[in-house]
């Protein structure tokens, strides 16, 4: 196992990823996240959830067949047959808000858990039973509140965020990559890497270099 890199300088790395749980392009994305996550030493790791679907929309077929053209990850069958579903993501928001502020350890496999769960078991996400294999599993307990219809607290505080750095980046699209280093902020474009993921660790070294 390699040691993870750290920055010349020894400048505090964060890292911020900005998706929806439920968003094809998000999926795609994490692959990317893991490799930098794997790859750095961080001071934090910023899992924020834009909760971008709220049951009025779901994601296209053809956008999913352009995914799958760009990047290697799978999606099943069942998940493609129920495209034309409507879906909310509002309670993985908040599950993950709490995942965040109670068990942030388990945070970022968490997430990849949701997403197989999602896009393989074509698990709609959207009630307390759909979570509870999860919550088995890893021994959680959230409250009630979290499977809700409506956004938690601790989700909007997510979204306030999220607001912020749109601002400063100037975009509110996502799913969003960006490692900050210090003062200085790297924007990362994860479409670069969706067929080869291990190739943004290099790109950001270089990144990374040329603010030393």
């Amino acid at each position: 196992m390699t040691s993870k890199q750290t920055h010349a300088q020894n400048e505090p790395l964060s890292l911020y990823f900005i998706y929806d749980s439920h968003c094809p392009w998000s999926y795609a994305a994490t692959p990317v996240v893991a490799e930098l996550i794997n790859a750095f030493d961080y001071s934090d790791v910023h899992l924020l959830h834009c909760a971008h679907f709220n049951g009025s929309d779901a994601p296209k077929k053809a956008q999913v067949e352009q995914i799958s053209a760009l990047s290697n990850v799978p999606f099943s069958d069942a998940y493609l047959k129920g495209l034309n579903t409507k879906m909310s993501s509002v309670k993985t928001a908040n599950f993950m808000s709490w995942v965040q502020s109670k068990q942030a350890d388990k945070e970022f496999e968490l997430l990849r858990v949701l997403q197989q769960q999602h896009f393989i078991e074509a698990n709609p996400l959207d009630s307390r039973a759909d979570f509870d294999k999860i919550i088995n599993q890893y021994k959680l307990s959230p409250s009630n509140k979290v499977f809700k219809d409506a956004i938690s607290h601790e989700a909007e505080s997510v979204l306030a965020g999220i607001a912020e750095i749109g601002e400063a980046i100037g975009t509110n699209a996502f799913p969003v990559l960006v490692m900050t280093s210090g003062d200085e902020a790297i924007f990362i474009d994860h479409s670069q890497f969706l067929s080869e993921p291990a190739a943004v660790v290099d790109s950001v070294k270089q990144e990374l270099a040329a603010l030393s």
